[in-house]
């Protein structure tokens, strides 16, 4: 097995304080190998544990796909423009895990009817919101509501040319119509998109989302008002929803690599901690480490049939207990230095430091003279 020089000298340096040469070290490189992977997966636990810990409240409820994790784990922002640009990065099937790319399509409400049914085959990702038709009500509310274009000889102020093959042409600017279109269509999502929604299974692998009104709201799922004043009927508005392929039937891998938020700390994806980035005294600690588990693997294997070795003539037994003790106690006093140390410099005993400080300070300017001198 080739070995690394940085490898080759820890590992010298490992066995040197077991004792080798002097004594005899029954173990591999292999062995001593995964010993140092698990002292590195061992100190990223608790390194990790720390940072998601003292910054849980910056990831609860992110899009674990999406999320710069980098920045999350450094800041604790409010910063809303940022969270709409990772949203948007998924909406266009950016930065996803596996083949699945996030799609869109909508569905068109019925009169009085609630409850759709999408293609099997289709994972729900997001129901996002409704677009009620906004075009025709944007033709009509030219000039204080009476531009009416159609045909047929109505010629009001600022409507319809009412002769010839301009008959049914609107003469307010096509730019003023679609800008009004516009306005009521974003009116429309921030005064009225107040449905709420569920998605239960269907037949044959389906789905179905069912949509409902919140409690007071005057959202009715039908074209007129059905007489009662200030009701708004939604037939003919579009509902999209966003969703993952998966008609070959792997919907339970697709959900597994795309969760939507983080809901608890096991779920935070932090990267596989390499030592070639560690600092020197970091490298210290891992050595500690491993130098306390080799003599824990040492007094296992020594003390095998209880530590006894038959020769000839004789039986030997091997002292394998001081091993195994001082094993336990290194490997102890390391995880506990290192867990102070993480404590430390934890945001709440930073904070308690530096109000120490401030405090000190002020102590120290209140004995300073004022310098002010008689002549």
């Amino acid at each position: 097995m080739a070995l690394s020089k940085e490898k080759q000298d820890l590992f010298r340096f490992v066995k040197t304080k077991c004792g080798y040469p002097v004594r005899t070290i029954p173990i591999t490189d292999e062995q001593l190998c995964d010993l140092f992977e698990m002292c590195v997966e061992d100190y990223a636990e608790k390194v990790q544990n720390f940072i998601i810990e003292n910054q849980w409240q910056s990831l609860y409820g992110k899009q674990i796909s999406t999320t710069d994790m980098a920045f999350a784990l450094s800041v604790r922002s409010m910063d809303i423009a940022t969270d709409w640009s990772h949203w948007f990065s998924k909406e266009v099937g950016l930065q996803q895990d596996g083949p699945w790319e996030l799609k869109k399509d909508f569905i068109t409400i019925e009169p009085g009817k609630q409850s759709y049914i999408i293609p099997a085959g289709r994972t729900i990702n997001k129901v996002l919101y409704m677009t009620p038709s906004t075009e025709q009500a944007a033709l009509f509310a030219n000039i204080a509501g009476i531009d009416i274009g159609f045909g047929g000889g109505f010629a009001q102020l600022g409507g319809a040319a009412s002769a010839g093959p301009m008959a049914g042409y609107y003469i307010m600017p096509a730019y003023d119509t679609m800008l009004l279109s516009a306005d009521m269509n974003l009116k429309q999502r921030l005064l009225r998109s107040d449905l709420i929604y569920k998605v239960t299974a269907g037949p044959n692998g389906t789905k179905i989302i069912h949509l409902l009104s919140t409690p007071g709201s005057k959202l009715t799922f039908s074209y007129a008002t059905n007489g009662a004043s200030g009701l708004l009927g939604l037939a003919g508005s579009q509902v999209w929803y966003t969703y993952y392929d998966t008609i070959k039937g792997d919907e339970n891998e697709c959900l597994a690599q795309n969760p939507d938020t983080l809901l608890t700390p096991d779920q935070v994806p932090l990267n596989k901690m390499d030592y070639s980035f560690f600092n020197d005294p970091t490298k210290v600690i891992i050595r500690q480490l491993l130098t306390a588990e080799t003599k824990i693997l040492l007094g296992n294997i020594r003390g095998t049939n209880s530590g006894k070795v038959s020769i000839p003539d004789a039986m030997l037994e091997l002292d394998y207990q001081i091993f195994l003790q001082q094993g336990k106690e290194e490997r102890e006093k390391v995880m506990t230095d290192l867990v102070e140390r993480l404590k430390r410099l934890s945001p709440d005993a930073q904070m308690e430091k530096m109000a120490n400080m401030s405090d000190n300070q002020k102590r120290v300017l209140s004995n300073i003279p004022l310098g002010i001198y008689v002549i």
